[in-house]
């Protein structure tokens, strides 16, 4: 416990110091903490693709044959969606409350319309189902990769016991040994990365405020994942039996750290060591839990997905009634399972949304430079989720192996 206490004062003052770093504006320390927070983001998103299917893979080799983890995967996938389900409910729900109003006329002429990202939520879908074993691994497509890890698990989990076997499985199990190895050694230097992430954060809240329609839209953002985060998500724990605060403490690296990368999937190897090493949940629930939740738990995903939906096609002239946006909330759900978790996914996957059905995508330009605090706020959410989701399930399966 004071191993535990003691880095979670290093982290404390880490935030404090790039805090004060970034609100001095001073060109070469921005410049250093900017290199230092490339290289960190770079760092975990090189372990994460690893740790997502090793995880999957030795999880599935070890439990696959064995009615716990049917279990297993049932309450996640329960969880999942009562909690997003809620999430997106929430934000209709301050949506409704504050009311943004429409932009003005000429914010949307001179907007740049964005026309990154795919096309069409179809494509979406088709570019999930991988086509050769290497490409999901160079750009990052965890869901992919999910869907590969799966079907090797499963595989070596059910086929004959031979030699070949014996050492494909020795394989893998070594490589997850050392990747937890190097996730060790990085969580150990992760109070110079905290440092150079604070202080690029607080570089970017000095620079002014937004007001009028773009920030009732933000008030609604944050408004909604504050409560899905304080509210929501301590309520499902307690139903459970399980103490919030307890959780929130020693999942607060992991949510830190989802804070300022943005990536819930860059954020998997914290993650994982928080949960098994900070709140003591089962390696094999923990395992196959998180890197599943990474993938299809996004609650502040959802609720992103939602709000912005409805802001863009109510400035493109639409008039909606409950029954519209009841059915906005199943698309973004749905919409948010099938996101992977990494930085701006999100943001692309509703433009693609309002593409498809012909609406003003420029209004996502002015919201453009904004997201970045969204973005982060909503992805600290999902990993909490991701937490949350991880010690029920826990709890709801201790002693029945």
């Amino acid at each position: 416990m004071k191993k535990q206490n003691k880095q979670l004062l290093w982290w404390i003052g880490a935030l404090a110091a790039g805090t004060v770093l970034g609100l001095l504006h001073v060109k070469p320390i921005d410049a250093v903490c900017q290199f230092v927070a490339t290289v960190y983001t770079r760092l975990f998103q090189f372990l994460a693709i690893p740790t997502v299917a090793l995880a999957i893979m030795t999880t599935l080799i070890s439990f696959g044959k064995q009615r716990s983890t049917r279990r297993i995967f049932a309450h996640t996938i329960t969880y999942t969606l009562l909690t997003t389900l809620v999430a997106a409910l929430v934000g209709l729900g301050m949506y409704v409350l504050i009311a943004p109003e429409n932009l003005p006329e000429s914010m949307l002429s001179t907007a740049s319309a964005v026309t990154e990202g795919p096309v069409s939520f179809y494509d979406h879908i088709i570019s999930v189902i991988p086509n050769n074993v290497v490409q999901p691994f160079l750009s990052g497509n965890v869901l992919s990769i999910l869907l590969i890890a799966i079907a090797v698990g499963l595989a070596l989990a059910w086929m004959p016991e031979t030699d070949g076997k014996t050492v494909l499985v020795k394989g893998i199990q070594g490589l997850q040994e050392l990747f937890l190895t190097l996730i060790k050694a990085l969580i150990w230097t992760l109070p110079l990365g905290i440092a150079a992430f604070a202080a690029q954060l607080s570089g970017q809240l000095s620079g002014g405020i937004i007001l009028g329609s773009l920030g009732k839209y933000t008030a609604v953002i944050l408004a909604g994942n504050a409560i899905q985060f304080f509210i929501v998500l301590p309520l499902f724990l307690l139903a459970r039996g399980i103490n919030p605060w307890k959780v929130l403490k020693a999942m607060s690296p992991a949510v830190a750290m989802a804070l300022f990368t943005k990536s819930s999937a860059a954020t998997l190897p914290v993650t994982l060591s928080s949960a098994e090493n900070r709140l003591g949940v089962n390696p094999k629930v923990s395992r196959f839990v998180l890197p599943i939740c990474t993938t299809i738990n996004m609650n502040g995903c959802a609720a992103f997905i939602l709000v912005s939906s409805l802001f863009v096609m109510q400035n493109g002239g639409i008039t909606l009634g409950i029954g519209s946006m009841l059915l906005w909330v199943l698309v973004s759900v749905i919409s948010a399972i099938g996101n992977a978790g990494v930085p701006m996914g999100c943001f692309f996957l509703t433009v693609s949304l309002m593409t498809g059905i012909g609406e003003p995508v420029e209004v996502m330009g002015l919201i453009l430079p904004i997201y970045t605090i969204i973005d982060m706020v909503e992805t600290a959410e999902n990993v909490w989720s991701d937490s949350c989701v991880c010690a029920m399930t826990d709890r709801d399966l201790a002693g029945k192996d």
